[in-house]
C-alpha cells in the first residue's frame, strides 16, 4: 500500500487514542525497563507508554516512514525505527528482552496470527506482557459496504481484491489458545465503542485514514470521488441520526493481554 497520511489519521486522534488507554490500563506491570510500541503510528499510543513507564527505554517501530517522521516530531527524546512486524525482533540497542511489547490497531494489517502472536510472545522477557488492540468491525456495516462496493462495476476491475490486506481476526478462545500454555496468565476481551459522529462524511473522513486506504489507492481520482459518494450514502442509510442528530458509529476491538511466565 502507498505510505500512511498521518494528518488524516491525527483528525481522530483521541478515538483512537481511547482503546490504546484501555488496553494499557489492563497491563499488569508496576515497572518496565524496555517497552517496544509495534506499528506506533504518529506516537500517540508511544506517548501513553513513556508517560506509564517513567525512565524506561521506549521504543517505538513502524513501517511507514510518515507515521514515524510524525511521531519523531511528537517525542524526539525515543528512538523510533523502520520495521516490518513479520520480522520484528529486539535489537542489540535494546539491552536485552522487552517487558512489554504493545501493539495498539497495528496487527490486523499482519498475516498468519497463529505465528505471530506465540512468535512475539516468545520474545519478552520473563514476567513480560504482550498487550494488543485490534478493531474488529469486519463485519460491521462500515466495512461490509467497503467490500460490496468494491465488487461492483465501474470499481471492481481496479480494486480487485482489496480486502485481502486485511487479516481476518480469530475469536477470543481462538487467541487464547495460542497464548494460554505458555503464560502465566492471558486476558481476552471484546469491546464495542459506540462513537457519536456529525455525520455520514465524518464517519467516511475517519475510514478514509485507515480502512478505505486499500480501496481508494487502487482507483484513479475520478473513480475514487464516485466510490467515495456511494459509500457516503450507503453509510448514510446504515447509520440513522439518533435523538441529538448525531450518528453512533459502532467500533468493536479486540484486546489481549497476557503474562509470560
Amino acid at each position: 500500500m502507498r505510505d500512511w497520511n498521518p494528518d488524516l489519521y491525527r483528525r481522530y486522534e483521541d478515538e483512537r487514542t481511547r482503546p490504546a488507554q484501555d488496553l494499557l490500563g489492563r497491563v499488569p506491570l508496576e515497572r518496565a525497563l524496555r517497552v517496544v510500541d509495534l506499528g506506533c503510528g504518529p506516537g500517540n499510543s508511544t506517548e501513553l507508554l513513556v508517560r506509564r513507564f517513567a525512565g524506561a527505554q521506549v521504543v517505538g517501530t513502524d513501517n511507514s516512514e510518515a507515521m514515524l517522521a510524525s511521531a519523531r516530531e511528537r517525542l524526539p527524546q525515543v528512538r523510533f525505527e523502520f520495521s516490518d512486524i513479520t520480522r520484528w525482533a529486539p535489537d542489540a540497542a535494546l539491552g536485552g528482552a522487552p517487558d512489554l511489547i504493545y501493539a495498539n490497531a497495528a496487527l490486523q494489517w499482519v498475516p498468519d496470527h497463529a505465528t505471530l502472536i506465540p512468535r512475539l510472545f516468545s520474545l519478552l522477557a520473563t514476567g513480560g506482557v504482550l498487550a494488543i488492540q485490534m478493531p474488529d468491525n469486519r463485519q460491521e456495516p462500515t466495512h461490509r459496504l467497503m467490500r460490496e462496493l468494491a465488487a461492483q462495476a465501474p470499481w471492481a476491475p481496479s480494486i480487485g481484491d482489496a480486502d485481502s490486506v486485511r487479516t481476518e481476526l480469530l475469536n477470543v478462545g481462538g487467541y487464547y489458545d495460542l497464548l494460554a500454555p505458555q503464560a502465566a496468565q492471558v486476558d481476552v476481551w471484546r469491546t464495542i465503542y459506540q462513537h457519536p459522529m456529525a455525520s455520514a462524511a465524518s464517519i467516511v473522513e475517519w475510514l478514509r485514514g485507515t480502512g478505505l486506504r486499500p480501496y481508494l489507492e487502487r482507483l484513479s481520482p475520478a473513480l475514487q470521488a464516485t466510490y467515495l459518494a456511494e459509500y457516503e450514502r450507503r453509510i448514510a442509510q446504515a447509520h440513522p441520526a439518533r435523538a441529538d442528530g448525531r450518528l453512533l458509529l459502532a467500533f468493536p476491538r479486540m484486546f489481549i493481554v497476557a503474562q509470560r511466565k
